[in-house]
């Protein structure tokens, strides 16, 4: 059986990266165990379009593009959830045939094309498409967002809680490019204080830091009537049913799980944001 050229080799072979960039990549890639395609496009090595390209010829899928912009039948965008297609990174495009085609960023995710099909009835073909084009396609057809005619969050203030630098500047990062005005503190303690000064419009807190965690911040946040009413989204490294079961309710509005995903990240910023205050400015 003839062996599937991994990432690397195509992007080297492609000379989208060359052997030292590679190297460096697949150094961070072992060291932080995050996907390779990831790393390379966090170190500006490659594009988006350039991994789906690569993963399309690597194992012979056809790759889209423009989403967004086509026209989806109720019908077919209620086989599964906007929630559902942010976390697995997957949209409908069409049934034919007794075949439904799935926009997909990993199209070897068997697990979650097995189930479709068992739910279904349908022939899953995969087609390969960037986690942006994912997004901006959920965000208007599934959560009524459309990107251009909103523009960024550049109404919508957060404030990041988290004590290890790199992940709060990786957050930070991933907001800042949305257009969300941005606030940060590394400890409880601080975040409250950042918090009662500024009243940001959405807080992003770790439930464990060291001196005031993030639940007893979480906890005197509730108690202050100047700031209970700014939602938390907690920052968690467990990823169990009965975690989130338990910060849902404790009264956190989502969880999001570390390693945080950026892509994840920016989708249920937006839908925290539009679940509470609507796509207006706010007020004021």
């Amino acid at each position: 059986m003839a062996r599937h050229k991994r990432l690397g080799e195509i992007l080297l072979e492609a000379k989208v990266v060359d052997e030292d960039q590679l190297q460096a990549a697949l150094e961070r890639h072992w060291s932080t165990g995050r996907r390779l395609g990831e790393v390379l496009k966090e170190l500006g090595m490659v594009t988006e379009r350039d991994i789906a390209v690569a993963l399309a010829h690597q194992f012979g899928f056809k790759t889209v593009s423009n989403i967004a912009k086509a026209t989806f039948s109720a019908e077919l965008l209620a086989l599964f959830d906007g929630e559902k297609a942010i976390d697995k990174m997957l949209f409908p495009l069409k049934i034919e045939d007794k075949t439904l085609y799935l926009a997909m960023v990993n199209p070897l995710d068997m697990e979650t094309i097995d189930n479709l099909s068992f739910k279904t009835g349908l022939r899953v073909v995969p087609c390969v498409t960037t986690p942006t084009e994912i997004q901006v396609a959920v965000n208007r057809h599934y959560f009524n967002f459309d990107e251009q005619a909103n523009g960024p969050g550049v109404w919508w203030t957060v404030l990041v809680v988290d004590d290890q630098d790199l992940v709060r500047s990786e957050i930070m990062a991933a907001l800042k490019r949305e257009g969300y005005s941005l606030l940060e503190a590394s400890n409880g303690a601080d975040g409250i204080k950042v918090a009662l000064e500024e009243k940001p419009h959405l807080i992003i807190a770790d439930t464990v830091m060291p001196g005031m965690s993030g639940h007893e911040m979480y906890r005197a946040i509730q108690s202050n009537l100047n700031i209970k009413h700014i939602p938390v989204i907690a920052l968690s490294s467990k990823s169990s049913p009965e975690e989130e079961a338990k910060l849902l309710e404790m009264g956190y509005f989502d969880l999001i799980v570390k390693p945080v995903n950026p892509i994840r990240l920016v989708a249920r910023t937006k839908h925290a944001m539009r679940i509470i205050y609507g796509n207006s400015p706010p007020p004021g």
